[in-house]
């Protein structure tokens, strides 16, 4: 992959909650064991709500970047969102990320009231979303006029300091992987979420043989846009054990997802074993299937950092 190469850098996905002093300490934990960015997912279960969590997190950094994994577009009009995070990268020096992604979680959208449209609607929410989000960001006055959207002359304040920040788009079917080869900096491969929650059926779709055909779609279609080396490569770990025990690890993983265990080891979604097992393990990832951008969880802040020193920048 033309993008194989790129440097690793590392981010963090936290929930937030507790008070501002605690949230500012996670913050400041964060940047000073390496990693690049700090994330939230964007849920209304217990957490802290993304963008004022996200700014706070900034104003107690200097260099660390915020964004979302993702920010759920159905639950705030696009130019709303983008006036916000406009805002945040003025208000943070340049270092928003924007990550944006069409909706799965059903227990929001019925806690909520917000209509659960099947997943075809959504997805063309989304595409309508961002395409609205980067003319909101964009010099001078835009319009658009969408299936879902229609904006009128809108010129959007205040600019962001970055033109625009980075995009990233998040998928595990086909469509999104099509249209974030086309549309985003930064291309997330995930799971297949269709039920609406993380069940022991999510991990079929996190195995290293389904990772091959999902970033396959991503390569056909950034290569056919003559964008392949423009994009980044992003994988959420999401399940870590750095221990000198990795059979432990995977004996763990195997009760909960139903997998035998040299199926979890082979799975990019996995990182279980010494420092040393998975800074191997990252380096052939990145050269088969490009990911560089690797994000971990809050548990895995400290165990993880030993990684992130040997190989970010690298």
């Amino acid at each position: 992959m033309a993008n194989e190469q790129r440097p690793f850098r590392f981010g963090v996905q936290v929930n937030g909650t507790g008070d501002r002093q605690e949230w500012a300490d996670l913050a400041r934990r964060v940047e000073a064991n390496g990693y690049a960015t700090l994330t939230m997912p964007d849920h209304f279960n217990d957490q802290l709500a993304p963008v004022p969590a996200l700014q706070a997190a900034a104003d107690a950094t200097t260099t660390l970047r915020l964004g979302a994994l993702v920010y759920d577009n159905d639950y705030k009009h696009p130019v709303v969102l983008a006036k916000e995070l406009a805002t945040m990268d003025v208000l943070s020096d340049g270092r928003v990320e924007i990550g944006l992604g069409a909706g799965w979680m059903i227990s929001d959208y019925e806690q909520s009231g917000i209509p659960y449209d099947r997943p075809g609607v959504r997805v063309s929410r989304m595409i309508e979303g961002l395409a609205v989000i980067k003319g909101a960001l964009g010099p001078g006055p835009f319009s658009f006029a969408g299936e879902h959207y229609t904006i009128t002359d809108y010129d959007g304040t205040p600019a962001p300091m970055q033109s625009p920040p980075p995009v990233l788009i998040g998928g595990g079917g086909p469509r999104v992987l099509r249209f974030a080869a086309r549309e985003a900096d930064i291309v997330g491969i995930n799971a297949t979420l269709t039920s609406g929650a993380v069940d022991q059926s999510t991990f079929e779709s996190m195995t290293a043989e389904a990772t091959d055909a999902k970033v396959q779609i991503v390569r056909d279609a950034a290569t056919e846009a003559g964008r392949l080396a423009d994009i980044e490569m992003n994988i959420r770990a999401f399940m870590v054990f750095v221990t000198d025990d990795p059979d432990q690890g995977l004996e763990t993983l195997a009760g909960f997802t139903g997998a035998p265990k040299e199926v979890i080891a082979a799975s990019p979604f996995a990182l279980v074993g010494p420092a040393s097992k998975i800074i191997d393990e990252l380096q052939e990832r990145r050269q088969r299937w490009g990911f560089s951008y690797v994000i971990v969880g809050q548990n895995d802040i400290e165990p993880f950092a030993p990684v992130v020193a040997a190989l970010a920048g690298t």
